[in-house]
């Protein structure tokens, strides 16, 4: 039941509201009767009613300054106003104020049941809704953990650009401590246990390391811990020092592989990635991790393991190729020039961090080169017009001298590559107009003419034709497909005799009154005026 509260100074217009309606049959319950503005704010503040039907001319506060009080001090609660015709004009501007609904006096039974129902309806559908967000609002909170974990997880191994990390951080309260990073992979090597463990015990126990892990790591600032889908724990560690860094992830995976050891029947491995400098390489930190924690197997189970202990120099391993291509693919996709220019910034970035030798550069750049050949050559484009010979990029590349040849070499490719497939669209695009214009020239007649049908000819979807007919043609496909009726129907009238109806079934219109108008509409006169204007210059 919705409460309400009548407010007016006429204890007879009260009385008469509270008892001769059915309130309980309308979803409400009259919770009280107050005489002026100031006695129902206070009676507001105690009840908490969902709907106060007030009076305009009353003492001390009138329902003008009643409701906007409410407004300001209770938005949820719902304002009726009861006026009589001397007070419209006050009731317009209650109106203004976000007053639900108002009501002249006198009023009948059947207007205020009316009101009060569609009232109700409201009141309902609000409160569904309200309770529909706050759960939802529960169940994203209850879930943020794990949605914060599988952000982390996706963040290490997807290619996100420095502004979407940026977003995705400030989103889940990620906290980092400076610019360098580096991961902990933590894993179980066996159970200390007689017998094999059951699902829910070995579900507990992992919950349990990541616990541990949790609170041995409270003290270490700019920390993340996350699970990923092969139960392993992940520690990312920052710091504003790259050396304070490594000692302080060795010294934190000392300290896990004792509480652990020191709390749980297990023997687990902690691997130690290389420590690297901002966003774009967290990939490398999560890679570099896991594969240190490979090294278990030689190292035996139970073990801290570095990886600059176990690999000299990994740098020829640091680039994943697949990463690299399928982003450079995505950018050729997409045709966003300044994400192209940003992968290429961050890959010449790649090359001179890890201080690759001159042969490494030409082996990624050549591979990568022929990724973007491929994409071009299956998204249409006339590669042989612009780069000649398909080898001979590849050839160039060989010719690269510096790393400044390079990245003016790559540059200048990619720009070519997008130029090149921002004209085959356009052409593209053209010849799907035209498609689509001719199909309309020959079927302007059918009434059944649409949108949707035209799409089916083109074989494209009706959202992207519609830009794309409006960025080729300047008008909508609406529109040209009623002027090309109009000037169909302008040669009908100036050459045959046809009725107007006539030329209307003619053109595709199904009712000659609508043709009549749209003629009128476009032309700037009705069929017949036009006529006599054709026959009068004859």
């Amino acid at each position: 039941m919705h409460k309400l509260l009548i407010v007016d100074d006429e204890a007879l217009v009260c009385e008469a509201i509270r008892e001769q309606m059915d309130w309980e049959k309308m979803g409400f319950v009259c919770i009280g009767a107050c005489e002026d503005g100031v006695e129902a704010l206070a009676f507001i503040e105690r009840e908490q009613p969902d709907v106060v039907l007030t009076d305009i001319g009353m003492p001390f506060m009138d329902g003008i300054e009643l409701t906007h009080e409410l407004s300001m001090r209770y938005p949820d609660v719902k304002v009726v106003i009861l006026t009589g015709y001397d007070d419209f004009e006050y009731a317009r501007q209650a109106v203004q104020m976000k007053v639900t609904d108002y009501i002249l006096k006198p009023v009948t039974a059947a207007e205020m049941e009316t009101i009060m129902r569609r009232l109700g309806g409201q009141l309902d559908q609000e409160h569904t809704q309200k309770r529909d967000y706050e759960r939802l609002k529960r169940r994203l909170h209850e879930s943020m953990p794990l949605l914060k974990e599988r952000y982390l997880e996706r963040m290490v191994a997807s290619s996100m650009t420095a502004q979407q990390m940026r977003e995705g951080c400030t989103y889940y309260g990620l906290r980092w401590s400076g610019p360098w990073f580096i991961e902990l992979a933590i894993d179980v090597d066996e159970w200390a246990v007689h017998e094999p463990l059951s699902s829910s015990d070995d579900a507990l126990f992992r919950f349990a390391i990541y616990n541990i892990t949790q609170e041995v790591l409270k003290p270490y600032a700019g920390v993340e811990t996350y699970r990923d889908r092969e139960n392993r724990i992940l520690v990312i560690m920052t710091s504003p020092e790259q050396e304070e860094l490594r000692e302080r992830a060795g010294r934190a995976a000392e300290e896990i592989h004792r509480a652990l050891a020191d709390y749980l029947p297990l023997k687990c491995s902690i691997g130690i990635g290389h420590v690297y400098r901002e966003e774009d390489n967290l990939g490398l930190i999560h890679r570099t991790a896991l594969s240190a924690l490979d090294y278990r197997f030689a190292a035996g189970s139970g073990s801290i393991i570095r990886i600059t202990d176990m690999e000299q120099d990994a740098r020829p391993q640091l680039l994943s190729v697949v990463r690299w291509e399928n982003e450079l693919i995505t950018r050729l996709k997409t045709g966003a020039p300044q994400e192209m220019a940003e992968w290429v910034d961050r890959l010449i970035a790649a090359f001179r961090e890890q201080r690759f030798p001159i042969d490494v550069c030409t082996l990624y750049l050549q591979r990568f080169t022929l990724s973007l050949m491929h994409t071009l050559y299956e998204m249409g484009s006339d590669i042989d017009r612009t780069f000649g010979d398909a080898a001979a990029p590849l050839e160039e590349i060989k010719r690269l001298a510096t790393l400044a040849d390079m990245e003016r070499w790559v540059r200048s490719l990619c720009e070519q590559a997008m130029t090149l497939i921002r004209n085959t669209r356009e052409a593209h695009s053209m010849q799907q107009v035209a498609k689509a214009m001719a199909y309309v020239q020959t079927h302007y007649m059918d009434p059944e003419l649409s949108l949707k049908i035209v799409c089916r000819h083109v074989a494209i979807s009706t959202s992207y034709f519609s830009t794309m007919f409006k960025s080729v043609t300047g008008k909508t496909f609406v529109e040209y497909v009623i002027e090309e009726r109009m000037e169909k129907a302008k040669e009908l009238l100036k050459l045959t005799q046809m009725r107007s109806y006539e030329i209307a079934y003619a053109v595709g219109y199904k009712d000659p009154q609508y043709f009549s108008s749209a003629f009128k509409k476009a032309v700037g006169c009705t069929p017949k005026e036009y006529r006599g204007k054709m026959a009068a210059r004859q």
